[in-house]
Formats: structure tokens, C-alpha cells, sequence
């Protein structure tokens, strides 16, 4: 198993950018699928973008798509969200969840979760 441990998270301005990172401790991180979630307040947990033990295998949400770039680096157990051009809607906390081998897009599909980093983007 793995436990995934979000960093990156902060406050800026529309337009802005921020890299989020997910250190994920444990054995075998590179057969796992690596998931970024979102939650706004009052609002669902929703996917914003995951990649598969396989890195050229990565998908977006539609919100995200022209915006966030996910990426891994299997030397380093860590997962990556560059995300630019930020607005105010993407307030919200980011977490970072593991599942073993293929891409999946909902919540209860993904075993391991992190703690959550907050993402305030201001107008």
C-alpha cells in the first residue's frame, strides 16, 4: 500500500499558478494510478485529472483540461499537478488519492488518500 502526503497548496491571485505534490510512501508506487481530487465547499469530491501506472496514460476532468498538467516521477514516489491560469472556482482542498494500476474517476475507487492541501484563489 501507499499513503499519499499532498504540499504545494497556497493562496494566489486569478491567473496565477501553483504545483501541488504528492509524496506516496510505501512499496510499488509505480503500479499504482495516482488521482487528483478537488472539494469545494459545500460541494463533492470531484476528479480533476489522474495518471496510470503508465504515464502517457493521464485524463482530465473538463474544467481542468487546458489548465492542469499532471505528471509523475517514479524515482522520486511522487505525483504532480502544475496548474495554471487559476480562478476563484478552483478554490477548494486538493487531495491526492492511489489506486493499484489503471485510471478510475470516481471517489470510492481509489484505496489510499491523503490528507488534503488547500488552494484559495483570489479575484
Amino acid at each position: 500500500q501507499v499513503q499519499p502526503v499532498e504540499s504545494g497548496g497556497g493562496s494566489v491571485q486569478a491567473g496565477g499558478s501553483l504545483r501541488l505534490s504528492c509524496a506516496a510512501s510505501g512499496r510499488l508506487f509505480s503500479t499504482y494510478a495516482m488521482g487528483w481530487f478537488r472539494q469545494a465547499p459545500g460541494k463533492g469530491r470531484e476528479l480533476v485529472a489522474a495518471i496510470g501506472w503508465i504515464e502517457s496514460n493521464v485524463d482530465y476532468a473538463e474544467e481542468g483540461k487546458d489548465r492542469f498538467t499532471i505528471s509523475r516521477d517514479n524515482r522520486k514516489d511522487t505525483v504532480y499537478l502544475q496548474m495554471n491560469d487559476l480562478q476563484p472556482e478552483d478554490t477548494a482542498v486538493y487531495y491526492c488519492a492511489a489506486r493499484r494500476r489503471d485510471i478510475r474517476y470516481r471517489v470510492w475507487e481509489y484505496n489510499y488518500w491523503g490528507q488534503g492541501t488547500q488552494v484559495t484563489v483570489s479575484s
